[in-house]
């Protein structure tokens, strides 16, 4: 199987199986005990903190495990809510569903939630912030860059909009997250979401990496864990595989960048010969492992599948549910034509992807397409 969907997730190092497996089979005491058992796990939670904390170039003391990135992006959304006055809430209309939704229950109890407008090109026009921003304005929601389109905000400048006013700003930072170079100490933002599985780690363990002089409700109280910000026994294992996983991409950060920023272009060299092939966001800094495209005339999940069928798993910009089928809310966002959009399919690579195999998706989403128009032409 070729495996081209990293950003969904990514597999397991086996660095990092390794890691965890005592956890769960001899250093299985509580991190909050007394004993030594529980000092054992405890000492493990802190030292994967500190390799978390390396990744994202912040103090250890700012980072608080969670079960994911969506739980720490409600932990962020709805922390912040708890602590303000409602008011307006800035949000690019481009974020992920664990961001979308908070909100949207939170527009649902007083709070004003208006979306930031955006380029063609998928970045937040600075202009539009800078007439936004109001007396009402209590904090904003901005990912560093898209699990979609890839495209990467510049981040900073966004975040000194807000910081020179005194107003909170979180990123979701899940995708961009060993991917590329983040400085959380040196950026301007309040708080940022990552996650594991994203960089070779295990699923359900994330964090929070926060500004300590921002305010934040805890959404799990009880227990006083993680400085009183997420209540709840930390699942050892999975920590400790967070840090191994985050410290091997801060390892490998510019050798993995340098090697699917390679693999990118070769694969949208390939892509630019097949007739009817739109690459969203070309024009723009993306996460070098990111291609989004749309295939002219074809469905795009009906693309994946077929692909599937061939042995290769990409996905599609669509979101899919049992009863219906809409195109990326991230393409509309950016104005991109419905049916066009509805054509969307991703790439993401990864670390272990190779030339090998982008040659043989081409040949094989090349064979799809000329024989999707042979069809479509009556021949």
């Amino acid at each position: 199987m070729i495996y081209f969907d990293f950003n969904a997730t990514s597999p397991l190092h086996e660095a990092v199986l390794e890691a965890m497996v005592p956890y769960y089979r001899n250093f299985y005491g509580n991190p909050s005990s007394l004993h030594r058992i529980g000092r054992i796990s405890r000492d493990a939670v802190e030292a994967a903190r500190i390799q978390v904390a390396g990744l994202a170039s912040a103090s250890a003391s700012q980072v608080v495990f969670t079960s994911g990135g969506t739980e720490a992006n409600s932990l962020a959304i709805c922390g912040l809510a708890d602590v303000l006055p409602p008011g307006q809430i800035l949000v690019s209309p481009i974020e992920h569903s664990s961001v979308l939704e908070p909100l949207k229950a939170l527009s649902e109890t007083g709070w004003t939630v208006r979306f930031m407008e955006l380029t063609d090109g998928g970045r937040v026009c600075e202009r539009f912030l800078e007439s936004a921003i109001d007396p009402e304005t209590r904090f904003a929601v901005c990912m560093i860059a898209n699990n979609e389109t890839g495209v990467i905000q510049d981040i900073q400048r966004i975040a000194e909009q807000f910081r020179d006013l005194g107003i909170p700003l979180h990123c979701d930072g899940v995708q961009a997250f060993g991917k590329i170079a983040i400085d959380f100490s040196a950026s301007r933002f309040s708080f940022m979401s990552v996650s594991a599985h994203k960089i070779g780690g295990p699923k359900g363990v994330g964090a929070l990496v926060f500004d300590k002089s921002v305010r934040l409700e805890p959404l799990l109280k009880g227990g006083g864990q993680e400085k009183g910000l997420r209540g709840g026994t930390e699942n050892v294992a999975g920590i400790v595989g967070f840090g191994v996983a985050a410290e091997i991409a801060q390892r490998n950060l510019g050798e993995n960048a340098n090697h699917l920023f390679r693999l990118r272009q070769r694969l949208e060299q390939g892509l630019k010969k097949l007739p009817s092939i739109t690459i969203f966001c070309k024009q723009e800094k993306r996460l070098p492992n990111t291609v989004m495209f749309g295939v002219g005339g074809m469905d795009g999940e009906m693309v994946v599948m077929e692909l599937d069928r061939k042995g290769i798993a990409v996905s599609s910009g669509s979101a899919c549910s049992s009863q219906d089928t809409e195109p990326s809310h991230v393409l509309l966002a950016m104005r991109v034509d419905r049916e066009v959009a509805r054509s969307a399919v991703r790439v993401s690579l990864g670390s272990t992807s190779t030339e090998t195999e982008v040659d043989q998706f081409l040949v094989v989403l090349q064979n799809l397409v000329s024989g999707a128009h042979q069809k479509a032409s009556g021949y």
